[in-house]
């Protein structure tokens, strides 16, 4: 495991940095989902300064670049208060993305992001922590192993997702 783990908050400085890494990031792991591994769909959803803008103004929206020494190596969105199922906005946080690049995968740094989100959960006194995993794929058992329970069925919001891919699962943690 990497000693030297840093969550940096997002600032305009950043941006770019940010949407570098989440593009790469989000393109390593998930390029299957879509027809012709074509990700623009996503990454202008999610990676573009106007994309950032908007989330920097949302009082709820954090966003985190993780860093291991002196390298970037992922991203992290948490929304603070987001209301899912019989929890509040209150009661529940919501963890957006947390993505790390394949060559810093395997490494922990995905297990003190959880611990760092739950952190942060605990300062806002947070009841339970909620996240989307695909139904296929790495992350689910990572989440399952680290507490993580399935409480509902989802599926990818964009219509051009390859259809036997759009399966996720909503996971909470209770705190």
């Amino acid at each position: 495991m990497e000693n030297n783990i840093q969550f940096v908050p997002l600032k305009p400085e950043l941006y770019s940095t940010y949407n570098e890494i989440g593009t790469k990031a989000y393109d390593q792991h998930y390029k299957h989902l879509w027809p012709n591994g074509d990700t623009s769909t996503y990454i202008k959803n999610s990676f573009t300064e106007e994309v950032l803008l908007n989330e920097e103004q949302d009082e709820d929206t954090v966003l985190y670049l993780i860093k291991t020494n002196s390298t970037y190596v992922g991203i992290l969105k948490i929304t603070l208060h987001k209301q899912l199922q019989e929890y509040s906005k209150v009661d529940a946080l919501y963890l957006d993305k947390i993505y790390i690049l394949n060559e810093f995968s395997g490494k922990g740094l995905g297990s003190e992001g959880l611990k760092f989100v739950e952190q942060i959960a605990a300062d806002h006194s947070k009841k339970v922590i909620f996240l989307e995993s695909m139904q296929k794929g790495l992350a689910l058992p990572f989440y399952l192993s680290h507490s993580f329970t399935i409480v509902a069925n989802t599926q990818v919001p964009f219509n051009n997702v390859i259809e036997e891919e759009k399966p996720m699962y909503v996971l909470q943690k209770n705190l």
